[in-house]
């Protein structure tokens, strides 16, 4: 049997989120373990007939200040932070009377949720927790002696451990205190990016928030590596539903968000489908209907979508289900599903289908956050949509109203293509993409050659047009585009040579618009 077990006598419970609590007071009664809890708590168990000591009767003082202050005391936390076998401390406790807390049932005010559903201040302010995360430092700091439980989900094996033993032993009270730890680090870090951002602070610490859900994955981006999934927020992968299909992998999730912020670019747009792959887009189109978005999208680039990421801002119906259906997809997420649809991709097992809410980036996490060796990177999310008052024409010709739409259509687009980005469009549907090369000469000629590979159609390469996610740092990378048939450029402009590439559009007789704004995408 293992000596270091402490018999647990006498539990603190003091909790916001009171799933469970019932059922574990009850056993904690069952088990004589004396129970001490606060305010609603206390009210919740006296209701469903469970002996509960108040607060109150061990401080000898009322809750005050509308319930700001009623665990902070010395009858409290002289019971949480007595040490075992020591003598002093016995003496001081037997002098004041104060007996000691073995186990405390402690969770938070739900400080994320409050940011995220309100801008009032003072009921934000009023959802800072002050005595749940002191009682939580108190506990786990006193591990030796005290067991700190946080999370709901180990009531159970919490109860079991009790029935057997009788109490936990050190190595499961210091585990339970790192975890303790974890929760009120994370709980602080998203008080203070609150604050930050209220204040309109630059970025300068890792924005951290309260992780409310954690999924194991099989494995990492390779088979060797270890992978977890941390949700911290409603917004994102916090909103998703899986209908079905196989569990996610650490490449689907990355797939997935590259994705979703995608199309929340197009979500106040016209039925719009996207094809991802290797967190590239490999063809995006809009059309009147979603059906015809998606047979758009997939004629840009066939090969690459195979095994690829499909994801609407529009409801999959019927008629698009069963275009889907014809090739092999890992994903497919939209905002929301036809009966006639599920049924349809329900002949596809394996297809891992997701339901999502369209991501509301003024209650999601602007941050973002890339670990490096020795570190961190963090930076603001490229949240920039682009529209027309953004343009400014640099070239004798100006685009006409239709040019304008595949350009805006177009720079949507490259924003979400690993640099460097050349992207082509004609009339809302993507024609060559060109991702990720060292030179953004070579992007645009990978873009040129998936057009001849995949459409290959004179009519829908003359009077397209290109975007490039940053500027054109010489005027050869036009030379491609004139000869290709473009008759419209959008970039961010910037460059030192600005003054060439312009007279070079000037000469083939092309539009072009300057941003900017910058997309690099790394």
């Amino acid at each position: 049997m293992d000596n270091n077990i402490i018999k647990i006598k006498r539990a603190l419970i003091s909790v916001f989120d009171k799933t469970g609590i019932v059922k574990l007071a009850k056993s904690l009664v069952e088990l004589d373990i004396e129970i001490v809890s606060t305010g609603g708590t206390a009210r919740l168990l006296a209701d469903n007939n469970i002996k509960v000591t108040q607060i109150e009767e061990i401080t000898k003082f009322p809750e005050i200040l509308d319930g700001r202050v009623k665990t902070l005391h010395p009858n409290i936390y002289a019971g949480l932070l007595s040490r075992i076998n020591n003598s002093d401390d016995a003496e001081t406790m037997k002098k004041f009377n104060v007996d000691e807390f073995d186990l405390v049932i402690v969770n938070l005010y739900p400080f994320q949720k409050i940011i995220e559903s309100t801008g009032d201040l003072a009921k934000i302010i009023e959802n800072i927790d002050i005595g749940g995360p002191s009682m939580i430092r108190a506990s786990a700091k006193n591990y030796t002696r005290v067991s700190i439980v946080t999370d709901a989900t180990y009531y159970d094996d919490l109860v079991k451990k009790l029935q057997e033993k009788g109490g936990l032993s050190q190595s499961e009270r210091m585990l339970l205190a790192a975890e303790a730890y974890k929760l009120t680090y994370s709980y602080d870090n998203i008080i203070s990016s609150w604050f930050e951002n209220y204040l309109g602070s630059s970025v300068n610490s890792v924005a951290s928030t309260e992780i409310i859900e954690e999924r194991k994955l099989r494995y990492g981006e390779n088979p060797h590596q270890s992978g977890v999934l941390q949700i911290n927020s409603q917004s994102g992968f916090g909103s998703i539903e899986q209908l079905q299909g196989k569990e996610l992998s650490y490449n689907n999730i990355n797939d997935i968000d590259a994705a979703l912020q995608l199309i929340d670019d197009f979500k106040k747009d016209s039925p719009t489908f996207a094809i991802i792959k290797h967190a590239n887009p490999c063809g995006v189109a809009q059309r009147d209907t979603l059906v015809a978005s998606y047979v758009e999208a997939l004629s840009c680039d066939p090969t690459s979508a195979f095994g690829g990421i499909l994801v609407a801002n529009d409801v999959i119906d019927a008629n698009t289900a069963n275009e889907i259906v014809k090739i092999f997809s890992e994903v497919l997420i939209a905002p929301a599903f036809t009966d006639d649809a599920l049924k349809i991709l329900s002949d596809k097992r394996n297809l891992r289908v997701i339901k999502f809410n369209l991501i509301n980036n003024e209650k999601s996490d602007n941050k973002m956050l890339k670990s490096v060796l020795g570190g961190y990177l963090i930076q603001d999310r490229d949240q920039f949509i682009i529209d027309e008052k953004n343009l400014k024409t640099v070239t004798s010709s100006k685009p006409n109203s239709k040019q304008i739409k595949d350009l805006i259509f177009a720079f949507k687009v490259v924003k979400h293509v690993k640099s460097n980005a050349i992207v082509y469009v004609k009339n809302m549907k993507t024609i060559g993409i060109g991702a990720g090369q060292t030179s953004r000469v070579d992007s645009s000629k990978i873009a040129i050659q998936k057009f001849y590979k995949n459409i290959n159609e004179k009519k829908q390469r003359n009077g397209c047009v290109i975007a490039s996610d940053a500027f054109f740092p010489f005027s050869d990378g036009l030379d491609e585009a004139i000869e290709f048939g473009a008759i419209a450029v959008i970039q961010p402009g910037g460059s030192i040579r600005d003054e060439e590439v312009i007279e070079t559009a000037n000469n083939a007789g092309l539009s072009m618009v300057f941003t900017g704004y910058r997309h690099f995408k790394h």
